[in-house]
């Protein structure tokens, strides 16, 4: 708290007086420029305000009893798919800022109310839209931000313009991407990503050198999901084509006909060793002697009578 109202009255006076505002510094990141709450106060009706709160709370917890949570930091998923600070739009003509963040508070949270004393930044937004955007910062007991968790499922925007609740992880994993890193390679509304950045260096949340890792190993690119699975299953060779598979079969076929061939030849070579009686028994016999013939024909090109005839008689296939 004696953070945020340092940064609260200092952008209560001139600019003049001020010594420099002070910046993310994370590269990666691009800046904003930063302006004092008085100069905000004095742009023109051209400019539109936004205002935005962090919650957060300490947290003494261990992930896995060894991981430190440090804090609990909140932040929302919005309809849009986007994550992004409790708030939004306020009308300048009808509302003070805090009074126009209380408004929307109320409608997404519905139990908390903050102050001026709770102003953290104020930040010009890149792009066509002229917008400053402002940030408010409240530290509550793990206590008081459960409750605001409970509380959110009841509002009237659950489900509607606001999905859920969720915490912001702080840590890094030993794998360098689990955490915070993980957590900062989702999609981010507006001046969101760099206010949470930001946030968390101000405040001495997160040391300025773990934000920078996390930055960067987003950053780094990923390896295609075909490569983690050959790793994961010790570099496997690759399956063979389904021709190559089909090839067993195919032979299996040949090798079957073939042998139905060389049985037949085996009994027509029987039956010409028997003695044959009378014209009707030799016609008999010239018919038996014609039928393999024509079968040793369809043999498959290469293979001569004396190759058939050379090779074992398979047993017949069931």
């Amino acid at each position: 708290m004696a953070a945020m109202g340092a940064m609260a009255a200092m952008g209560a006076l001139p600019a003049g007086a001020l010594p420099p505002l002070p910046t993310l510094g994370v590269p990666g990141v691009p800046e904003l420029k930063p302006l004092t709450r008085y100069e905000a106060m004095r742009l023109g009706p051209g400019w539109s305000h936004s205002c935005h709160a962090m919650l957060y709370a300490p947290n003494p917890g261990m992930l896995f009893g060894r991981i430190p949570l440090r804090y609990a930091v909140l932040m929302q998923m919005r309809f849009d798919g986007l994550l992004g600070f409790p708030g939004g739009f306020v009308d300048r003509r009808y509302w003070s800022l805090e009074d126009g963040l209380n408004r929307v508070l109320g409608l997404g949270l519905g139990c908390v109310r903050l102050t001026e004393a709770d102003y953290l930044c104020s930040h010009l937004t890149e792009g066509p839209h002229r917008v400053v955007a402002h940030f408010y910062a409240r530290q509550l007991t793990l206590e008081e931000l459960h409750t605001i968790e409970i509380s959110a499922v009841h509002s009237r925007d659950h489900g509607l313009e606001v999905m859920g609740m969720v915490r912001v992880p702080l840590y890094t994993q030993k794998d360098r991407m689990g955490g915070l890193p993980n957590f900062l390679g989702n999609s981010f509304v507006g001046t969101a990503k760099f206010q949470l950045l930001f946030a968390l260096k101000i405040l001495n949340m997160v040391p300025e050198e773990k934000l920078a890792e996390a930055v960067a190993a987003t950053q780094k690119p990923k390896k295609p999901a075909i490569d983690q699975a050959a790793g994961a299953t010790g570099n496997l060779p690759a399956a063979k084509p389904a021709n190559e598979l089909a090839e067993p079969a195919k032979t299996g076929n040949e090798l079957a006909d073939r042998a139905e061939n060389q049985a037949a030849a085996q009994a027509v070579a029987e039956a010409a060793e028997q003695p044959v009686a009378g014209l009707e028994s030799q016609a008999v016999a010239e018919q038996l002697a014609a039928a393999p013939v024509a079968e040793v024909v369809e043999q498959p090109a290469g293979l001569g009578a004396d190759a058939v005839a050379e090779q074992p008689v398979a047993e017949p296939m069931e």
